[in-house]
Parts: structure tokens; C-alpha cells; sequence
């Protein structure tokens, strides 16, 4: 057997990672954040750490300049890691990921998106939840802050602020779940 057959899903994925944004200074530190955060996820929720961890490291790969179609990185993630002959369920998670489906909207790309699974699992709120509690340099921040540290990057005229209304809320339940899970 190839060393490719023995890696898991996750180590694949991070070498993919690697190749499309493992130069971009605070986009990998975070990229490596989120995973790391999504290993410790999915051993306290019994989650399929394979999957958790793939879709964490793989969930900004759309940034890459390479691989970027609509300037939209989760879609742009997902199509080419469906292109790829990554499994549905992870280009869904990625192209889902943090509440992606209102800016996608706003964006006239829901359409585009539709082609991906939205499975709104605990496997998906995780996912979210990583992303949402890693700052850019890759360290540990509550979700509030990190929400408001995006849209002040953003900006006040950005299609993250256009979406604010409904992706907050959206955001704040789905750390809630998370969090009222990781107390039980």
C-alpha cells in the first residue's frame, strides 16, 4: 500500500490545506486553529473526528487565489473539493460552514450552493462552532467577539453586515446547542 492509502482523511486534509493556504500567515494559523478545535469537538461530542477534522482544515481553502471562482470561499471550497472526488458530506460542510447559506443568499448563489448537502447535523453546528471560537492568529476567542471582530474586518458595506439581521442569531443558537452540550 501507498502512504496516501494509510493517511486518514483528516492528515489528507491537511496537506491540501497545506498546498492551497499553508502560506497565508493568520488565514493558516487559523485554518490550524479550527482543526485543532475541531479534534477536541469531536472526542467531547462524539463526532466522527475523520470527518470534524477534514472539513476544519479543508473550511477556508476557497481563499486559495487558485482555486477561486465566485469569490466566495465556502463555495468555492466545496466546488473544488467536489471536483477533487472529496466526499459530498465534507464539500457540504464546507460550503455551509458559519452560516454561509444567508451570505450565499444575498449573493444571488444559493443556487450553487443547493448543490452541496446542508445537513444541519450537531456535525455541522461543530464545525461552525470551531471556526467561530479561533480569532485570525489561531488562538481560542468566545463567539461574540469573533463575530464582531468579522464584521468590523469586513466592514459596515460588506455582504456579511448586508446579512447581520438573520446570520447573528443564527450564529449565537448554534453556539448555544454547542455549548449547552459541552456542560452536560
Amino acid at each position: 500500500m501507498t502512504d496516501v492509502l494509510l493517511r486518514s482523511r483528516a492528515e489528507t486534509a491537511r496537506l491540501v490545506a497545506g498546498s492551497l493556504i499553508g502560506d497565508s500567515g493568520n488565514r493558516w494559523k487559523h485554518t490550524a486553529g479550527v482543526a485543532h478545535r475541531a479534534a477536541e469537538l469531536s472526542a467531547r461530542l462524539g463526532l466522527d473526528p475523520d470527518v470534524l477534522v477534514a472539513a476544519a482544515w479543508l473550511h477556508d481553502i476557497g481563499y486559495a487565489e487558485p482555486i477561486a471562482l465566485t469569490g466566495f470561499h465556502p463555495l468555492d471550497g466545496a466546488v473544488h473539493l467536489s471536483d477533487e472526488g472529496w466526499p459530498a458530506r465534507i464539500a457540504g460542510l464546507v460550503a455551509y460552514h458559519s452560516g454561509a447559506r444567508f451570505v450565499g443568499a444575498a449573493r444571488g448563489l444559493a443556487g450553487q450552493l443547493a448543490a452541496f448537502p446542508d445537513e444541519r447535523s450537531l456535525m455541522a453546528d461543530a464545525l461552525t462552532y470551531a471556526d467561530q471560537t479561533v480569532g485570525p492568529t489561531g488562538l481560542r476567542v468566545d463567539p461574540e467577539a469573533r463575530y464582531t471582530e468579522m464584521l468590523h474586518r469586513h466592514g459596515p458595506c460588506s455582504w456579511n453586515a448586508a446579512v447581520d439581521a438573520d446570520r447573528r442569531p443564527h450564529l449565537q443558537n448554534t453556539a448555544a446547542r454547542v455549548e449547552h452540550l459541552l456542560a452536560a
